[in-house]
């Protein structure tokens, strides 16, 4: 996905400081591997059982955070060999109480804005709990009430809420066959899509509408979304 959006005074493109994040849900090896060797993001943060993850995938994370409780089975929560592994390397290791006000992936969202990102995507922020997608998705709105670009991806899926009114989907890019595009905190207007099998021009959607933009699909080179007024949920998805 290639967002049109942030310009300097000067009409200079602006450089994007990128966060990846690594929570402790479905992490798909490969989509995220491929994100890495991609994007290479400058800023890489471990909250919880992502830990694992990049032990396993030799991946050394700038900063660790959670409280481990998914993590470690017998071990006491904040000393498994993978944080130890990572402690002895230097990494800093920020550890929580489980009874808390944040999920780890909310305090690691909090962290990767502490140090500058400008751009935070998340792997590991969708699986079977529905409770955490639910709050995954509305980490997104976080980020797009500070101007930040947000991004979920899994095996499956790319989920974001753009912060532009104008937003350019490459079909040779894209993630997967299908595009859908929803309402978020109330309607969305001046809704245009170009370039897709289903395009809609200057329309009004509101939550709840029946399916009208769901599993719509890209057939020119380029998927173009406007939206005039309002917050959209972009989710690019494949069986």
């Amino acid at each position: 996905m290639r967002f049109t959006g942030k310009k300097s005074e000067e009409g200079r493109t602006i450089i994007v400081r990128k966060a990846v994040v690594f929570s402790g849900g479905a992490i798909d090896r490969r989509a995220a591997l491929e994100y890495l060797e991609k994007e290479k993001p400058e800023i890489c943060i471990a909250a919880d059982r992502g830990v694992r993850f990049c032990y396993q995938n030799q991946i050394t994370p700038d900063y660790i955070v959670g409280d481990f409780d998914s993590l470690a089975a017998e071990e006491e929560t904040d000393s498994s060999p993978e944080l130890s592994a990572f402690r002895r390397r230097g990494v800093p290791v920020d550890v929580y109480r489980p009874e808390k006000d944040m999920t780890d992936t909310d305090i690691a969202l909090e962290k990767a804005i502490s140090i500058g990102a400008d751009a935070v995507c998340f792997f590991g922020a969708t699986g079977t709990r529905l409770d955490h997608v639910f709050s995954s998705v509305f980490d997104l709105y976080k980020l797009y009430a500070r101007g930040i670009e947000g991004s979920i991806i899994d095996e499956s899926n790319r989920i974001s809420m753009p912060v532009s009114r104008k937003i350019v989907i490459r079909k040779s890019e894209q993630y997967g066959k299908y595009v859908s595009v929803y309402p978020f905190r109330g309607e969305a207007h001046g809704v245009t899509l170009t370039g897709f099998r289903y395009p809609l021009e200057n329309a009004d959607i509101i939550q709840g509408d029946g399916g009208l933009t769901t599993s719509n699909e890209i057939v020119a080179d380029e998927g173009i979304i406007e939206c005039r007024e309002g917050i959209l949920i972009v989710m690019e998805t494949k069986d």
